[in-house]
């Protein structure tokens, strides 16, 4: 039986961890707050430090919002990689810059510690239902070490490659999902403005070749106007940001990502940026005047 850690005990973090501890193995868990408290209820083990749950874990799981947090938890002050031996492993399932996940991969082997970039994709709803994407990078022996904690939380599981595919996977997935949102919501703006019914509109798009996960489940928030998160935009925005970067080092154009980068930094100026992704419909609104 393995002995694990799990720290990011945010919206995706709670529940992914919940079922680990339904498994039965000791889950240590740090910065326990009053909305997490029922996961030492349900017998996780609360510990004072990122350090005390590298210690005393043998994998340990990050869930973290983003690149400053993931390297902060890791190497600073009580920090992971002060807890750790040879022989353990980190599963770092947030979602962060793609080259800095090969950086801390490097410092961790280099102590004898594995590393598995293992970012997710399904929200909050995925991480509830054990539904994740799971998309990996890291050795063959890291990966299938990892596999029977990943099958707790996910279902699709892919090694994508070495330290730091797992990342670049994500970024490409965001790309598609952000773009994918903003499509769905300028159609969807267009039809109201145009005096169209919007939700058979969408019924109407289902059954053709436009149909998608996002055109159901976002689409209908877009309709309801219910935005709690989900996956907040201010999120999402970072994650385009990091397709940024990756590109502007590469030298690589991304001018659909880019638009939908800025219709994201709007979305935060209207102080949408804790609202779920769908509500960037609100900006095509405010934009056209098609709000309600």
């Amino acid at each position: 039986m393995n002995m694990i850690g799990f720290i990011g005990l945010g919206v995706m973090g709670r529940p992914m961890a919940q079922h680990l501890v339904a498994t039965g193995q000791k889950v240590f868990l740090h910065r326990i707050k009053p909305e997490s408290q029922f996961l030492v209820d349900q017998g996780g083990i609360a510990v004072d430090s990122a350090r005390d749950v590298a210690a005393k874990a043998e994998i340990i799981v990050l869930m973290l919002p983003d690149t400053p947090d993931v390297e902060h938890v890791l190497f600073g002050s009580n920090g992971v990689a002060e807890g750790l031996t040879e022989g353990k492993l980190v599963i770092d399932m947030s979602s962060i810059s793609p080259v800095a996940t090969k950086t801390f991969a490097q410092r961790l082997r280099a102590k004898g510690v594995g590393y598995l970039d293992a970012p997710v994709s399904g929200g909050e709803v995925g991480a509830r239902n054990a539904a994740l994407t799971i998309m990996c990078g890291g050795s063959d022996e890291d990966f299938t070490r990892a596999l029977p904690l990943l099958e707790k939380m996910g279902k699709a599981i892919t090694h994508v490659g070495a330290n730091g595919d797992g990342q670049t996977a994500k970024v490409a997935n965001q790309i598609i999902v952000g773009l994918t949102i903003g499509a769905v919501a300028e159609a969807l703006t267009f039809a109201q403005k145009a005096g169209a019914d919007i939700g058979k509109v969408r019924q109407a798009l289902m059954g053709g070749f436009a149909s998608s996960r996002i055109l159901e489940v976002h689409g209908q928030r877009m309709i309801d106007k219910t935005f709690d998160p989900g996956f907040r935009i201010r999120l999402h925005r970072k994650d385009l940001s990091l397709a940024a970067d990756a590109a502007k080092a590469m030298d690589l154009a991304l001018p659909a990502t880019a638009l939908t980068q800025q219709l994201m930094n709007a979305a935060v100026g209207l102080g949408l940026g804790d609202k779920d992704h769908s509500a960037l419909i609100e900006v095509f609104g405010a934009l056209s005047g098609a709000k309600d």
